[in-house]
């Protein structure tokens, strides 16, 4: 296990006791993670990007079970911009999906759509170019709408299930509350709230913030 993973878990320990200690209030608290923009890439337009058969380099694992950041960076493209750099994440999906901001749409001009992931029809598309070639994708830009991963377990403890939404309760300096937070949940998923960095940084939030479900 890396220097990294061994400090992400121990991390992901020390927020989970602390959750339990404050739960045993009465009340309810989930971490939040806050999510830079990124893309997932189908295996098909993977190739095109960077190959034929080739293999993405994890760089570090993410909370959500079996999904990774890749080394992998692309550029993508809009009718008024474009943003470089923007970093991959694994593994391959069915269809390719490029999450990005508020902000990030108005850089691009590309009218932002807030959505779930996988909730791509009608959306707007944009150019990726990777170091060995380009797509031009119809659809697929979203901005994340904010969600709750849960495992089953953990949504059953908190008394959620699958589409619900809450809301969260935001303490310190900017004060307020965040509504409509979609509960996603069942195999595959850890318990993390996922907001964007718009969001974040307007509330002065950072990842392993703990907040309280309303």
């Amino acid at each position: 296990m890396s220097d990294y993973s061994s400090c992400q878990q121990e991390r992901a320990i020390k927020i989970q006791t602390l959750i339990s200690i404050l739960n045993m209030t009465g009340k309810k608290y989930v971490p939040v993670a806050v999510s830079n923009h990124h893309l997932h890439l189908s295996q098909h337009d993977a190739e095109i990007l960077f190959g034929k058969g080739y293999t993405f380099k994890q760089k570090v694992p993410l909370v959500q079970p079996g999904q990774y950041a890749c080394e992998e960076t692309v550029t993508i493209s809009g009718p008024k911009g474009s943003i470089a750099k923007m970093r991959v994440l694994g593994p391959f999906r069915k269809e390719t999906q490029v999450e990005i901001t508020v902000s990030d749409c108005f850089s691009l001009g590309i009218k932002p759509y807030v959505r779930m992931s996988g909730e791509l029809e009608g959306t707007p598309g944009c150019k990726i170019t990777g170091p060995l070639g380009s797509i031009d994708i119809p659809k697929g830009v979203i901005v994340s709408r904010r969600h709750l991963h849960l495992s089953a377990s953990q949504a059953t403890a908190l008394g959620l299930k699958q589409s619900d939404a809450v809301s969260l309760v935001i303490e310190g300096g900017r004060p307020g509350i965040l509504e409509d937070v979609v509960v996603r949940c069942g195999d595959g998923h850890e318990m993390e709230i996922h907001i964007d960095t718009d969001e974040a940084n307007a509330f002065q939030i950072k990842s392993g913030t703990i907040m309280e479900i309303r």
